[in-house]
């Protein structure tokens, strides 16, 4: 059987067994190769590792499996999302123009902001759910469009394979932040994205103690910049954390359905809640843009976000919890409830939250694999006065 012929779930668990070579041990656990350097056979010779900071056998086994999820050709793995992103964007020339979603991680805003805005990088925010937004945000400079889609944290859905033909219909690429479903609901690259940038920290690493993140492509060019890039400025992912994110993944499909049926089933409880007053889940009809993640997603996984009826409610909610954990991340085997407010998107202008619905009684919730009577019930304590 070849590899690309794979199911996705025996590519979770198998990975790619390209990487396997350097073993010879026959061990089912992937080798930690733990080096930073390697001996050379002779002058002029290699054994296609000279050092870790180029290439790892953990980390490249790693970087193969993520490429084989997304159906890329190339993957690259580093230290954290955010250095991921960091990454990719520093290929842009200064006086570059990039378009983005304004339903994105704190984090991509920030970045965007400051450090991009340094290297004489303009963005424009629209929200990216309006072809027409985007079509009007496009400028002769204009090199990417960003977009997260489901939105974070107000989860706005944004049509795929639309905006990758505007956007190659304006010269730009289409980069996708595909964190919140992976590969196993959504495959960007599959449906015109040029780029596919993840947090692996989170749905991919699944357990809430290793840092990564992602970028894949099947663009030989953007493959290019980003190993000379890994290879300049050092943001790789270690050795060590390669190994707990590969594990992590064997787990993926399994983690992802019962965190998904638990959030189904979650969304449907939290709208019986009189001191809930709203619940956006891609999975329930009524949230705009329902229709159009189905056309471009197999499943609706275990991101969703709530308004309470006043900030009062809200801090006693983050008090009381006690399976949901307060807490600033998402996707692991634990559920956890963030305050978007004073977390993730803390240093957005006033304002602009306010417009985007990041409130005083917004909180968004990532629902894990335990049992969904202890998190309803864990739910409605946190809720009673």
């Amino acid at each position: 059987m070849e590899f690309s012929n794979y199911c996705f779930d025996t590519l979770c668990v198998q990975g790619s067994p390209e990487a396997k070579s350097v073993d010879l041990s026959g061990a089912i656990s992937v080798p930690l190769v733990q080096s930073a350097t390697f001996a050379h056979p002779g002058l002029g010779e290699s054994t296609g590792y000279d050092y870790s900071r180029l290439s790892n056998p953990t980390r490249k086994f790693l970087e193969e499996t993520v490429a084989a999820l997304d159906g890329a050709k190339f993957g690259f793995a580093f230290s954290c999302g955010m250095a991921a992103e960091t990454a990719f964007f520093s290929m842009l020339e200064s006086k570059s123009h990039i378009i983005s979603s304004d339903d994105i991680y704190g984090g991509s805003l920030r970045l965007f902001n400051t450090i991009v805005k340094k290297q004489g990088i303009e963005t424009t925010f629209v929200d990216t759910s309006s072809l027409e937004q985007i079509e009007k945000a496009f400028r002769p400079d204009t090199k990417i469009v960003f977009i997260e889609t489901p939105g974070n944290p107000v989860m706005t859905v944004t049509d795929i394979k639309k905006t990758a033909e505007l956007a190659h219909s304006h010269g730009a690429l289409l980069v996708v932040d595909n964190t919140f479903l992976t590969a196993y609901y959504q495959k960007p690259l599959a449906l015109g994205a040029d780029v596919v940038i993840q947090s692996g920290t989170k749905f991919l690493a699944g357990h809430n103690d290793v840092l990564a993140g992602f970028v894949t492509t099947n663009n030989e060019k953007i493959a290019e910049d980003m190993a000379f890039i890994t290879k300049t400025t050092g943001s790789m992912l270690a050795p060590f954390d390669s190994w707990l994110t590969i594990r992590g993944i064997k787990t993926l499909t399994v983690r992802l359905e019962k965190q998904s049926e638990n959030a189904a089933k979650l969304a449907q409880y939290l709208k019986t809640e009189k001191l809930v007053k709203k619940v956006l889940y891609i999975g329930l009809p009524e949230t705009p843009g329902h229709e159009i993640h189905k056309s471009q997603a197999s499943g609706f996984g275990s991101m969703i976000s709530i308004y309470l009826d006043s900030s009062k409610t809200v801090e006693r909610f983050l008090r009381k919890i006690r399976i949901f954990r307060y807490a600033e991340s998402l996707g692991g085997v634990e559920s956890l409830a963030t305050y978007p407010l004073t977390q993730t998107h803390s240093e957005i202008p006033e304002e602009k939250r306010r417009q985007k619905g990041i409130t005083d009684t917004l909180v968004r919730l990532s629902v894990g694999i335990e049992n969904f009577e202890d998190l309803k019930n864990d739910i409605k304590q946190a809720l009673e006065d």
